[in-house]
């Protein structure tokens, strides 16, 4: 199995509750890639936090291997997502991925 983790912070612009929005949006639209993606075992996002946090958005996803994760990064559900829910809205993405 393979852990592939990305940590976001939004734009600068954003703030209250459309920040809020914003992050329950990127959380919707990446956990409703379970059951869609083949390989995807298991996606969750963290949007609640600490003040010591220095991140908005966490992406913590399980998926069967490399290949699982070459597959999802381009599937048209998880580009749609990313596009339209994602990208628009981070000014920094730091991912790492590892075998578990």
């Amino acid at each position: 199995m393979l852990k592939h983790v990305i940590l976001w912070q939004l734009k600068d612009e954003l703030a209250g509750e459309e920040k809020e929005a914003v992050m329950r949006g990127i959380k919707e639209g990446l956990e409703g890639l379970a059951g869609q993606v083949p390989g995807l075992l298991e996606v969750h996002v963290q949007i609640e936090k600490l003040p010591t946090s220095t991140v908005d958005v966490m992406l913590d996803s399980t998926l069967t291997d490399a290949d699982a994760l070459a597959a999802y990064a381009v599937h048209p559900a998880h580009v749609k997502v990313a596009d339209e829910k994602v990208r628009p809205y981070t000014k920094s993405r730091a991912c790492i991925d590892y075998e578990v």
